[in-house]
């Protein structure tokens, strides 16, 4: 059974026991917490799929707020726990402090790819391509020829889904209109459904009958909206078509679950460098099951699998956010 250690308080959080000297593996989740039904809960069933098929033991904290991440960082490093894996962009300036201290511990830094550091295992994805297959769903689905995208936290990751997802629904139809909105520009945007549901109700007062969330915690105001008012939405990082069957048209996979498990798998035989995960590596990619075939059309889908196999083999670039800090088909 998983040893999993929930800690609430700055304090009460950091108290980790004498028996962590063990090289268990522990896992940082992102401000949202593991439940958030995306970016954090994909993390969860990977830590847990490792678990149960091994036996093994993992440590685990939620953080409660910005200052526990370097705290969480260092406790878990000097009691031993190895690989530590992080959750998010917001890691990126604690890591850069806490690494060099600890050169025998293995760090994971999950949508971090920029640091200087020979013991951080860095993994970002091509969210911008996994984002146009979506977009290429909603506009073949779309009846009103407008479709929306509601982000959480406005940062350049965030914009870099929406590029994409707007790239795909022009490439279906030149004339569509793509209405886009962020939730805040602080990190309770990844957690506020309520500010999701306003933002969705106002997109479909604009004539939207598809929104794409990828928002986090807040998504899961967009696609319950979404169902009420009888649009259909579209789910992200985790598979979220089960949540509203026959409403999400499907949900952009990005295998964050698969990038952790293979951390804890590897244990301190974890690779690092820099490395990217793309359609190619089956990093993105969109989710298909019973809950959303009858809204899928064999039609509609072997479209998306032509513009896939055309991505992954260079004949097609959907163009990345993070290029030039813009969108060509999108302004935010």
């Amino acid at each position: 059974m998983t040893l999993m250690k929930k800690f609430f308080g700055a304090t009460a959080a950091l108290a980790l026991s004498a028996g962590a000297a063990l090289a268990e593996p522990a896992l940082i989740f992102d401000l949202g917490g593991k439940f958030d039904k995306s970016f954090n809960e994909a993390a969860h069933n990977g830590a847990q799929r490792w678990a149960q098929e091994t036996g093994g033991t993992y440590r685990e904290i939620e953080l409660q707020s910005e200052a526990q991440r370097e705290q969480a960082l260092r406790r878990f490093a000097e009691a031993g726990a190895n690989p530590v894996i992080t959750m998010g962009f917001a890691m990126a300036d604690p890591l850069s402090a806490v690494a060099p201290d600890y050169p025998d511990t293995k760090f994971v830094a999950i949508d971090v790819t920029w640091l200087d550091a020979p013991n951080i295992r860095q993994i970002g994805f091509a969210e911008h391509e996994g984002s146009y297959l979506v977009g290429m769903m909603a506009a073949l689905a779309s009846k009103t020829g407008t479709v929306g995208f509601i982000g959480g936290m406005d940062i350049p990751l965030i914009r870099h889904f929406g590029c994409g997802y707007a790239q795909g629904v022009k490439a279906v139809n030149p004339d569509a209109t793509v209405v886009a909105n962020m939730t805040g520009t602080t990190p309770s945007a990844w957690n506020d459904p309520v500010k999701g549901s306003e933002l969705t109700k106002a997109q479909i007062s604009q004539g939207a009958d598809v929104v794409y969330a990828a928002a986090g915690g807040t998504g899961v105001g967009v696609l319950q909206t979404a169902a009420d008012e009888g649009i259909l939405s579209i789910g992200v990082d985790s598979n979220q078509n089960y949540l509203h069957p026959g409403k999400v048209l499907t949900s952009m996979l990005k295998r964050v679950d698969v990038a952790v498990y293979d951390a804890m798998k590897a244990g301190t035989d974890l690779e690092t460098g820099v490395f990217a995960w793309g359609l190619a590596q089956n990093g993105v990619g969109y989710a298909m099951d019973e809950n959303n075939a009858p809204l899928v059309s064999a039609e509609m889908e072997a479209a998306v699998e032509e513009a896939r196999q055309q991505i992954i083999d260079g004949e097609l670039e959907v163009v990345a956010y993070y290029t030039n800090d813009s969108c060509p088909v999108l302004d935010f």
